[in-house]
């Protein structure tokens, strides 16, 4: 029995999301967190993990960097967070668009 997962309700049409891309394989929506001014998440339709989906990047690098470029044209982050100590909150694979300003050094 698979859990409750927000992503693929978000593809199936049972929770709202504004959808900036789609094709048969990958959708990607703006994130309704707000962190920063541009916070896009681009995932595959099937429910695979982030282990699969970094095995394989394909169609979701492909537009994870179409539209940084195109959402932020001076400079962006993709970022994935992995397992519990990476921070991941879902379990179907993503990778997040981040920018729209200046973000800053990498602390240590």
């Amino acid at each position: 029995m698979q859990r409750y997962c927000v992503f693929c309700q978000i593809i199936r049409r049972e929770e709202p999301a504004d959808i900036l891309y789609e094709s048969g394989d990958v959708i990607a929506f703006r994130n309704r967190l707000h962190w920063v001014p541009v916070m896009l998440l681009v995932i595959p339709k099937r429910h695979i993990t982030q282990t699969e989906l970094w095995d394989d990047m394909g169609e979701v690098g492909r537009v994870a960097n179409a539209l940084g470029r195109e959402h932020c044209p001076r400079g962006f982050r993709v970022l994935s967070n992995s397992g519990p100590d990476g921070m991941q909150s879902q379990e179907h694979a993503h990778v997040h668009v981040l920018g729209g300003r200046f973000l800053g050094e990498y602390v240590s």
